[in-house]
């Protein structure tokens, strides 16, 4: 297999007349996957990404109930022979990497939401990150979400997208 597109989404926070925004439906269109690690918070928001592509998905704390009842709260998607963990919550800041590396192993990059702060953290090969948000950000990257690319080998390239 060549290269894999997978797109990662946190935090949407999207009510029914509430709709992403342009610059995040550009970066959607044509991935391979798609990644939401929780808050869409309606079901509407999971079934326009299906529209878009594959999506791999986790419930979040403010998600409908429709939503929770649909999305397992954790999961482990297999794209490109890259292992990718997804999480909502990723608990207390206090050794969140270590946490979250033991919680999915085997995987070569834990991809959690929660906090709307973005985040690429390298341990060696294995990663973790925060997309952030695309529409409540909480950081002075503004609106955020990361677009993965998985190489021949397997190997993950992290790039935050920004309107």
């Amino acid at each position: 297999m060549g290269t894999v597109r997978v797109v990662c989404l946190s935090d949407t926070h999207l009510r029914r007349r509430h709709a992403l925004p342009a610059w995040c439906l550009r970066r959607l269109e044509g991935a391979d996957l798609i990644l939401h690690v929780g808050d869409m918070v309606a079901l509407s928001v999971l079934e326009e990404l299906e529209r878009l592509a594959s999506v791999a998905a986790v419930r979040g704390n403010m998600d409908e109930i429709s939503l929770r009842e649909r999305l397992p709260s954790h999961r482990i998607a297999e794209i490109g022979g890259a292992r990718i963990g997804l999480v909502h919550n990723p608990g207390p800041a206090l050794g969140r990497a270590t946490r979250l590396e033991k919680s999915f192993p085997g995987c070569d990059a834990v991809v959690y939401g929660h906090t709307h702060v973005p985040e690429i953290r390298r341990l060696g090969r294995r990663m973790i990150l925060n997309p952030g948000s695309p529409t409540v950000p909480r950081s002075t990257l503004g609106a955020t979400m990361l677009e993965l690319t998985i190489l021949s080998d397997e190997t993950i390239e992290p790039v935050f997208v920004t309107p």
